[in-house]
């Protein structure tokens, strides 16, 4: 968890990875949205942060702490605000069970800040914290049931007509004011957003990652917070790194869609992403996902990518490419939707959403889950309907107990469906082909002739692991292959949508994490 822990004591306990609140009184004249600066220095020993503050309303100024080591931590204020400057005072860090924020590691993958591996396996509820309190309760509750442990939301309403009218209308807003003749883009709504922080930690409490999503394109001309002019969004991004940077649970996505927000430029782009990088001292996750027009992704503030080109996932190869290309994790936050939506990228089946998920996991990438059914789960969370959650969770399970690193494409120029650890490690996707037995051969690098092997069968959709009894020992490699010493092969039952996974006996692999998804049942054929 990572509660709250203000300065009400000289000395506030506070968990590693929690949350240090520093709360100072201050005056209620003039606008201290435009007008304020303050940070504080925190310090032990040689290791220091220097995290914004901002102001909550009724004359309440705040600035938040997230200790990465146990023991003493000492601060100092600084503002152009008399009141609020040089303030000093002291707190504990203790032991905690919490495992930090989640940054990339080995290239193309990801870890929690205290080195445990995170292979994010996401859903997208992009209006959940815009919802009455009764649907709130019922996605976190659905969410507790699932294996996702990432989530993608606005942080600012979209307009649509329901939220201006009947019993969802919205009474808080980013912005003071109630509607676009109103509203003051220089002054924020504290309320709003204390609201929105208390989505996130709940979020958090669940270990569930939060994508939480600066800038979008969704307001028809209603509402002008698409349109906001420069000063306006850098004041927006400060204020939003000043007041959620202290969560672990925070990834910054800049914009959904970005090139939809027709007034801003990808040099704009450039700009907040730097003040997100200048002024989150925590180095969380940035990216930004895309329309009609893909943002460079290899510039140096982006740390991932997070794609919405569907076509990505509907075939092999792509991923290993992009993987290349950027040096960077993949991450396809958007592949079409399962559901049954008149728009065409809500209209998936439960086997394709499932079949695009493994085909990312096999290109050594990662996807994204989304429902639209009966107008449910993408917009405003509540309950899932769908036949491939269930599944995705069966892949998380497989893919938390093969190897720790993370998948890697294994010949990604001739073995396009096939991904792992090269000599230990070896999950192949077989996808809509139904081949009745699978010829035992595998590209030679890091493999020797006596090596033996383990084969699992996998049915993906009907969620089953089933054992070959027969041990599988190698041959002198070739130059691109090594086969079986006695050509054997593996028998398969003719259906579509099979795995293997073929495990070197004797290799090491990763113990299995939380037990959130669909248990695996394993059988002997």
């Amino acid at each position: 968890m990572c509660a709250l822990h203000s300065t009400s004591w000289a000395q506030q306990r506070v968990p590693k990875y929690g949350i240090y609140e520093i709360t100072l009184p201050g005056p209620t004249a003039g606008n201290p949205d435009a007008s304020l600066e303050l940070s504080a220095t925190f310090r032990q020993g040689d290791n220091s942060y220097r995290p914004e503050g901002f102001y909550d309303g009724d004359g309440v100024y705040k600035i938040r702490f997230m200790p990465d080591r146990e023991g003493e931590w000492t601060y100092t204020t600084h503002s152009n605000y008399a009141e609020l400057n040089n303030k000093t005072g002291a707190l504990l860090c203790v032991e905690s069970k919490n495992r930090g924020p989640v940054r990339v590691a080995n290239t193309y993958h990801f870890a929690y800040a205290d080195g445990s591996r995170f292979y994010p396996f996401g859903t997208t509820i992009y209006e959940w914290a815009f919802q009455p309190e009764s649907r709130k309760l019922q996605t976190l509750a659905t969410l507790k049931g699932t294996a996702f442990n990432k989530a993608r939301m606005l942080a600012v309403p979209p307009y649509k007509p329901y939220y201006v009218q009947g019993p969802d209308k919205l009474t808080q807003f980013p912005f003071v004011g109630t509607a676009k003749e109103n509203f003051d883009f220089s002054r924020f709504n504290p309320a709003y957003f204390r609201s929105l922080e208390r989505d996130v930690q709940r979020l958090s409490d669940l270990g569930i990652q939060v994508d939480l999503i600066l800038f979008r394109p969704y307001d028809k001309g209603q509402w002008g917070f698409d349109t906001t002019n420069d000063d306006t969004n850098r004041r927006f991004v400060k204020y939003m790194v000043a007041r959620f940077a202290a969560f672990q649970n925070i990834w910054w996505s800049l914009a959904n869609e970005n090139s939809y927000i027709k007034h801003l430029s990808d040099e704009d782009f450039d700009h907040y992403f730097q003040l997100v990088q200048k002024y989150d001292p925590y180095n969380h996750l940035r990216s930004i996902h895309n329309a009609d027009r893909l943002y460079d992704y290899n510039k140096p503030w982006v740390t991932h990518v997070s794609l919405q080109y569907y076509n990505a996932v509907k075939v092999f190869g792509v991923s290993p490419l992009l993987r290349d290309i950027y040096k960077k994790p993949i991450v396809h936050d958007e592949i079409n939707y399962e559901g049954n939506s008149a728009s065409r990228w809500g209209q998936l089946s439960g086997e394709e959403l499932t079949r695009r998920f493994w085909i990312a996991l096999t290109g050594g990438a990662y996807a994204t889950h989304g429902e639209i059914i009966d107008n449910g789960w993408i917009g405003g969370g509540g309950k899932l309907d769908g036949s491939s959650p269930q599944r995705i969770a069966f892949l998380r399970k497989i893919v938390e107990s093969g190897p720790a690193e993370g998948l890697t494409p294994i010949d990604q120029a001739f073995v396009m469906n096939a991904a792992g650890k090269a000599g230990d490690y070896y999950l192949y996707y077989l996808g809509e082909d139904q081949p009745k037995q699978w010829a035992f051969v595998l590209p030679q690098r890091e493999l020797r002739k006596g090596m033996r092997f383990q084969v699992d069968v996998i049915d993906t959709w009907n969620m089953t692991i089933s054992r070959v009894p027969e041990t599988f020992e190698l041959t002198d490699p070739t130059r691109y292959t090594v086969t079986d010493k006695d050509k054997r092969v593996v028998k398969l039952p003719g259906k579509p949508f099979m795995a293997l996974r073929i495990q070197r006996i004797g290799a090491p692999v990763a113990p299995l994490q939380e037990k959130k998804s669909t248990e695996i049942v394993e059988e002997e054929l």
